[in-house]
């Protein structure tokens, strides 16, 4: 390399100028060295050391630094110096009028600005402080207090271009109130750290341009995460920053686990340092949780951030690959609100292990106030995962009113005076780097790949929900199937625009309408609403199971509706309604007793396919006659399964929060809090005393004794009134051996401890043969049944039971789907359609 650059200058001379200009342009962060002005402690005469900062004491008319305090102010101290608070937050500076801090600037670019606040004891009480700041033309914060952030301190960081100039930090109380501030960090970042543009992503996911003028604005940190790691405070970062773990963003956190690099240090390259993010943080990451045997999770891993509602954020997510063990096999897709995608390669960008790249985007928020990041393998990698290393969200808080859209930091450092010695030299340096560089062995391709794809369904054997690529696709959930979405139009027009006279049904998710497609296929399409008792995981895991499962006696799902942050299900339309609206308070008539025993027989047909079938694994977890509907033939099929968990036949058990709808909840579940497929063998014992008896499982109404259903039986058995029990309409149609059947089944289901009940398959096979001794009037084998008269059909065990209470627990874990059928598609859902009283 050095001989071809011999035949234009001297060799000597040349690899000198290009050793300079090529440390120029490549590593302006490598000679960056972490500055000494400004940290103010304010109120203070003293300096005071914080993590690897010395903070200046405002009041010491000593200090060498070039700031001021113009407008009145006074200091104030921790009265209680007894605490642990920390030195830096034992004084203050109060302002009762409009005042400044101003700071001379000697080098234009891009510096951290950060507000320490807290509100440690004092005569005047700081949690009361009302004021905005100011930083010379960008509005910082507004209307701020501290009223809920007393116990803690708080700090605000923001990124701001500044000029050579005087830079002023301007705090304005807020009518009567004050403002005030404990410590100021006023410092400038490494060169180039925040760009000018960036990707743009609109909230209909298009990035046609890219977003000019970032140096023009003023970002606010909202989110700093090190993901797969933990807390990384000022003494471990490199710009003294705070990092948190990522752990309690994540939505479904079973679907990923944390990697940790072992090696000292990542491989940094061109234009990376650990400025832009520490080691500890590129030394960590959340993959795929997949097991050696196979894939235990088959989903994307999501993460939730609390933002502002239609506001624009400059975001950064950092990769370093350190769960890879061989070069160029790992690709995936990023996505940013399950609308945009990006195909992350790390050997494309970095060509290397173990070495940090980041993107950055200025994303625009939705109405909904959350920004979601999903990371997913790409069908064509050869490595099923994915992984994320940290995350940024900045908000862009405000114009800048001196600098205009196109400022560029003036360049006044070191390695701009060498090139203005070199002088007409310059042009022969550029020309001997570019000549280097061609000639240098490969380098790494920086040039970012996007592309447009559909979030990934990750399935086999079916192409039916498959979107081609280049498609975008405005979802707000990841990992729900594409196939089966509906635009929010379309339904607009299948309900009428959602007329009230076309409600069915109302229950904790929303209103239930009925509709017509244009198509002319009946739907119910059930409409969530804010404040509704369910929500996005709900919504959410109905649609995931459904795209697992297909059975005749299991509700099918037409399609769903995530626009405009509407969460919208749509199903077939069942003409007859729930189970319950033919067994009491509804005024339809009744069903016979053998309609009562085919309808149990269906519904016992579509939990034994939950729970052993093609799909299987699936616990219901709320079961109840609301949740068991009819169609015009009166088939039934089990609904609503929002509340649903994987729950495989070889596990024994899945440890849980507790979820259901008393009177139906397993006791056995609510004790250990170990969720079983027998729990929903529980629940089905007692809807087929409420198919028997025709009232609710539990009716407040009733005397005390009379409340839970299956403990009225057990106070009948004892008392010798079991007709009690038996609904009026249908004793003169019952066949004693029928009747003696079906109580046994209820008895075995509502076993206190679940081991000892039967399993859904064993439960349908007793039902049919209770609807044929119905039929053919066949007495039994006295082997087969030791009962002589039909008034022992609730001899029922002394079950433990307790007491009422409501049982929609606190947000739980959602379920964790498996890929079990190469030939099932996504078409059926649970949920109630025509309920008055479900959740």
């Amino acid at each position: 390399m050095e001989k071809r650059h011999c035949h234009e200058i001297p060799c000597s001379f040349s690899s000198l100028l290009f050793f300079l200009l090529f440390l120029s342009l490549h590593f302006p962060s490598s000679v960056y060295t972490l500055p000494k002005e400004y940290f103010i402690s304010c109120g203070s005469n003293t300096t005071i050391f914080s993590a690897g900062r010395n903070f200046t004491g405002d009041s010491n008319s000593g200090n060498s630094l070039s700031f001021a305090i113009e407008g009145k102010s006074i200091t104030v101290k921790d009265s209680n110096r007894s605490t642990k608070t920390p030195p830096l937050y034992q004084t203050a500076r109060l302002f009762k009028q409009k005042s400044f801090y101003e700071f001379e600037i000697i080098i234009s670019g891009t510096y951290l600005v950060r507000l320490h606040f807290f509100a440690f004891s004092s005569a005047d009480n700081l949690s009361a402080a009302h004021f905005d700041v100011s930083a010379s033309g960008f509005s910082l914060l507004n209307n701020f207090t501290l009223k809920n952030s007393i116990s803690t301190s708080l700090i605000e960081e923001f990124f701001l271009s500044i000029s050579i100039g005087k830079f002023s930090i301007n705090f304005m109380p807020q009518g009567s109130s004050f403002a005030f501030v404990n410590a100021i960090e006023v410092f400038l970042a490494p060169e180039d750290f925040i760009p000018n543009d960036a990707p743009h992503i609109s909230r209909a996911g298009s990035s046609n341009s890219n977003y000019e003028g970032i140096l023009s604005k003023a970002l606010q940190t909202i989110h700093r995460i090190n993901v797969g790691g933990k807390d990384l405070t000022p003494e471990n970062d490199t710009l003294w920053r705070f990092w948190v773990p990522d752990d309690s963003y994540i939505y479904m956190p079973a679907t990923a686990k944390s990697s940790t690099f072992h090696s000292d240090k990542p491989n940094y390259l061109d234009g990376i340092s650990e400025y832009i993010a520490p080691d500890l943080v590129y030394q960590t990451a959340k993959e795929m949780n997949i097991s050696s045997d196979g894939p235990s999770n088959t989903f994307n891993i999501t993460w939730s951030f609390n933002v502002s509602k239609n506001a624009r954020h400059f975001v950064r997510v950092h990769f370093c690959d350190i769960i890879s063990k061989t070069l160029g096999v790992l690709v995936f897709n990023l996505f940013i609100y399950s609308n945009f995608s990006i195909v992350i390669d790390p050997y494309d960008k970095t060509g290397q292990l173990a070495a940090p790249f980041y993107f950055d985007f200025v994303v625009d928020s939705d109405d909904s106030g959350v920004m979601n990041f999903s990371i997913g393998p790409r069908a064509n990698s050869d490595e099923k995962t994915a992984f994320l290393n940290g995350l940024e969200i900045m908000q862009i808080v405000g114009e800048s009113g001196s600098v205009s859209g196109t400022h560029k930091p003036k360049k006044t450092r070191i390695f701009v005076v060498v090139g203005s010695i070199v002088g007409g030299l310059g042009l022969i340096g550029i020309l001997a780097v570019v000549i280097g560089l061609c000639l240098r062995y490969r380098k790494p391709k920086t040039v970012e790949n996007w592309e447009w794809s559909p979030v990934a369904v990750h399935r086999r054997g079916s192409s039916h929900n498959r979107m081609p690529e280049g498609s975008v696709i405005g979802s707000r959930v990841p990992d729900l199937n594409l196939g089966l979405k509906i635009p929010f139009a379309e339904i607009q027009f299948a309900t009428n625009n959602f007329d009230a006279k076309m409600i069915v049904g109302k229950g904790g998710f929303g209103h239930v309408f009925r509709g017509t497609l244009r198509n002319g296929i009946k739907v119910a399409v059930k409409r969530s609403q804010p404040g509704s008792g369910q929500g996005l995981s709900e919504f959410q895991t109905e649609i995931m199971v459904l795209s697992k499962i297909r059975h005749r006696h299991l509700v099918s799902l037409i399609g769903y509706c995530d626009e405009m942050s509407e969460m919208i299900l749509v199903y077939e339309f069942m003409e007859k309604g729930t189970l319950r609206d033919h067994l009491y308070n509804s005024g339809l008539p009744s069903l016979s007793w053998r309609q009562r025993l085919e309808i149990c027989i269906g519904a016992a047909k579509g939990l034994h396919y939950l729970h052993r079938g093609s799909a299987g694994g699936f616990i219901h977890r709320d079961i109840k006659s609301t949740n068991i509907l009819l169609d015009e033939d009166l088939v039934a099929k089990v609904a609503d399964f929002g509340l649903s968990r994987i729950g495989p036949p070889d596990q024994t058990h899945v440890s849980t929060g507790v979820k259901g709808t008393f009177g139906y909840l397993d006791p056995d579940y609510f004790r250990t809090q170990q969720l079983t497929e027998k729990s929903d063998v529980y629940s089905f014992g007692v809807v087929l005393l409420e198919v028997l008896c025709a009232r609710p499982a539990i009716n407040i109404l009733l005397p005390r004794e009379q409340v839970n259903l299956a403990e009225w039986g057990m106070i009948c058995k004892k008392n010798g009134t079991l007709e009690q029990i038996v609904d009026p309409s249908i004793k003169s149609q019952i066949n004693p051996n029928s009747l003696r059947k079906f109580a046994e089944i209820a008895e075995k289901c509502l076993q206190e401890y679940g081991a000892d009940r039967p399993a859904m398959g064993d439960v349908q096979w007793d039902l049919e043969y209770a609807l044929q001794l119905q039929q053919t009037a066949t007495w039994r084998e006295p082997h087969e049944d030791s009962a002589t008269d039909a008034s022992a059909m609730l001899g029922l065990p002394n079950i433990q039971r307790f007491p009422t209470l409501s049982m929609s627990v606190e947000k739980d874990d959602m379920p964790i789907l498996r890929e079990d059928s190469a030939n099932i598609w996504a078409s059926e859902v649970f949920s109630q359609l025509r309920i008055d009283d479900a959740r």
